[in-house]
């Protein structure tokens, strides 16, 4: 289900996925969160961390699919997440639903990675 759809991903973030940092990320008005090819956290901003109600520093460093998002720990989310990554073609945007620690809340997700500067990202927006 790997899908290529229109991102709600500003062009000027996308162009700087390499380089973004930390207060970058926080000055968008959508997730972003950055996890390396396990999924492990390196960047999470604070529009992510309002949203799912975990802080911004008891995150990074942790999974996003298990200890910090295990509701998207399934092959919809995960699995096309691998499955990127092992190919090395991830950008692929769908509808979800986050239901851990907060009611049931739509999103659009956008995963990515950026093969210029092999990262890997998790863009969130809710519907």
């Amino acid at each position: 289900m790997t899908m290529t759809a229109t991102t709600f991903v500003s062009s000027d973030v996308l162009s700087q996925l390499g380089r973004l940092t930390q207060a970058q990320a926080d000055a968008c008005d959508f997730g972003v969160v950055q996890v390396d090819n396990a999924g492990k956290i390196i960047i999470y901003n604070q529009w992510e961390a309002n949203l799912a109600g975990i802080t911004v520093q008891s995150a990074i460093g942790k999974s996003f699919f298990t200890q910090i998002a295990p509701c998207t720990n399934n092959g919809l989310f995960f699995g096309v997440f691998k499955k990127g990554v092992a190919a090395g073609s991830l950008d692929s945007t769908f509808a979800y639903t986050f239901t851990y620690k907060m009611k049931p809340t739509n999103v659009n997700i956008h995963l990515l990675h950026d093969s210029a500067s092999r990262t890997n990202w998790v863009f969130v927006k809710t519907v």
